[in-house]
């Protein structure tokens, strides 16, 4: 029996709405039991702002990450330390106990990431919400998640070139997970597709 705490992977491309999803499990829960939001995309910009102390990440790493969140990259195998450290943070201050899940967006995004995070949590559900491009940017332009307001990164250019990363490194996400049976539930998303909506149609799905 694995002493690492659960977790639930949100997949899925920029603005499909995993912030609104994780928001939502943390509030409601998960199968009873209590969710905890961690949402990596976020606490990256916290990192670039200087909100976290030097004994978790130095000056050096703080200008790394703003150059990552500049150009759209990846944090690759070499420089995931940060993540690691960004994670188990949140952990210890989310006081996350056996039997709570971690839900986690936006990390890990690609295999190398994934191998790693997995001596830290150990993930047994993955939700795919999946989305047409162009509903994508219908979604992103009217804030359908509600929750776009104030991201600077959300110009026509910088969302194509996150499908595009997308696409090419986290679907294999999908691969990864199903050849460690982990369970993979698919969401389609629409212009209008709630949280609620998407736990609604995980729920029927397994009943």
């Amino acid at each position: 029996m694995s002493d690492l705490n659960s977790a639930i992977l949100l997949v899925g491309a920029t603005g499909v709405g995993k912030s609104p999803l994780g928001d939502y499990l943390e509030g409601s829960g998960w199968a009873g039991c209590r969710c905890c939001h961690f949402d990596f995309g976020n606490n990256l910009r916290k990192a670039a702002e200087g909100a976290f102390d030097l004994d978790l990440l130095t000056d050096e790493d703080v200008c790394f990450v703003q150059k990552v969140l500049r150009s759209g990259a990846l944090l690759e195998n070499e420089t995931f330390y940060i993540a690691e450290n960004i994670l188990r943070s949140f952990i210890r201050e989310k006081d996350v106990d056996e039997g709570d899940y971690v839900v986690l967006n936006g990390l890990p995004r690609h295999e190398g990431q994934a191998q790693a995070v997995a001596s830290v949590v150990e993930v047994k559900l993955v939700i795919y919400l999946r989305c047409l491009p162009e509903v994508i940017v219908s979604r992103i332009e009217n804030n359908s998640g509600g929750d776009r307001g104030k991201r600077i990164d959300d110009t026509l250019p910088e969302v194509r070139n996150k499908i595009d990363i997308f696409n090419k490194r986290t679907i294999p996400l999908l691969d990864h997970y199903r050849q460690k049976n982990v369970r993979i539930e698919v969401v389609e998303i629409c212009k209008g597709t709630s949280p609620a909506d998407i736990v609604g149609e995980i729920v029927l799905d397994c009943a």
